[in-house]
């Protein structure tokens, strides 16, 4: 296995980057990354991987990317945080064009195994109202009610993954994302995800000294966050699995995001005068992961507590900060 190659879709990227560390690290020497981004705003690059910028939603590109690979994983798409999701629908959506054109390469190369990864975004918002969240079961998917835009495009790549492997034989596993974070993600420019931008803000007014902070929404909507070591097991996991429904990807550590704050501020050592922008976007009330499934079939679970994570997160944005080294998008 280690000699056939391996694709990454979104190598570039926060996961990407992670995935591929991991993949070299396993001793893994037959590696393509792929990016949409100039090879300079890539989060990781590695001069032993076959670096490619290509647009992934042209079928073209996804031709080059794919010929010759036996494996690969998709995580590309145009995504970021709530604040860009919900303010990006159309961008999000076109992220179709990246799956639909992977898998029909994917079908011409006769691709051995197909990762697609999807994200709880596509579970019914009628489950998400309250803050006392009842964890998300696989099933919870249907009826189909998901995040506008960017969960309505994950669900209909998640059943795209399925009608070709039903209908063309080609083997794909989708993993729904929870919220993953830690080291070398995006923590400004309005792509970054709650607890990078809980990071950046408190370091912010650490190295200020101005002793503030605004969250967005009223602090109590509630979230679990997966750290980037327990997605890259999770998903090599699934990949290699019998496992042919999506299934979830996530931590069951429930946390508030005023307790999330609040974490990051006793990390920091400081403590800061809170206000609330009720109008900013703040996605559902609140969502976790029931990981069950995932239990019973893989007998995995997440072996980083939220505090842990949280503290390396935190130390590597203090120091790109206090450096002053360009963020990636």
């Amino acid at each position: 296995m280690k000699t056939q190659k391996i694709v990454v879709c979104g190598g570039g990227g926060f996961i990407g980057g992670h995935l591929l560390a991991d993949l070299i690290k396993q001793g893994h020497s037959d590696l393509r990354a792929v990016d949409i981004k100039p090879l300079d705003e890539w989060h990781q690059v590695f001069p032993k991987v076959e670096n490619l910028q290509l647009n992934l939603q042209d079928m073209a590109a996804c031709e080059h990317a794919l010929r010759g690979a036996a494996t690969v994983y998709n995580l590309a798409a145009d995504m970021g945080g709530m604040g860009f999701i919900e303010n990006n629908r159309a961008l999000c959506m076109l992220s179709v064009l990246i799956n639909t054109h992977l898998l029909m390469a994917a079908r011409k190369f006769g691709i051995e195994r197909f990762f697609y990864a999807s994200s709880a975004c596509v579970y019914a918002a009628d489950k998400q109202t309250s803050t006392d969240v009842v964890p998300l079961k696989e099933s919870d998917a249907y009826p189909a009610m998901p995040e506008d835009g960017y969960g309505w495009e994950k669900l209909f790549s998640e059943r795209m993954c399925r009608h070709f492997r039903e209908d063309f034989g080609l083997t794909t596993r989708v993993a729904r994302y929870h919220n993953v974070y830690g080291p070398h993600g995006t923590y400004d420019g309005g792509r970054e995800k709650a607890p990078a931008a809980i990071s950046r803000k408190v370091i912010q007014a650490k190295l200020s000294g101005k002793n503030e902070i605004e969250i967005w929404g009223d602090g109590q909507q509630t979230r679990s966050f997966m750290y980037i070591d327990d997605c890259l097991k999770g998903t090599q996991a699934i990949l290699n699995s019998e496992i042919l429904e999506p299934i979830n990807l996530g931590s069951s550590e429930l946390v508030t995001i005023n307790g999330l704050v609040d974490m990051v501020e006793d990390i920091a050592g400081i403590k800061l005068k809170r206000s609330y922008n009720l109008k900013a976007p703040k996605g559902v009330n609140g969502r976790n992961s029931d990981n069950r499934l995932i239990q019973k079939y893989l007998g995995w679970a997440p072996n980083t507590r939220l505090r842990e994570g949280m503290e390396k997160t935190y130390a590597w944005i203090y120091d790109q900060m206090s450096n002053g080294k360009q963020h990636r998008i």
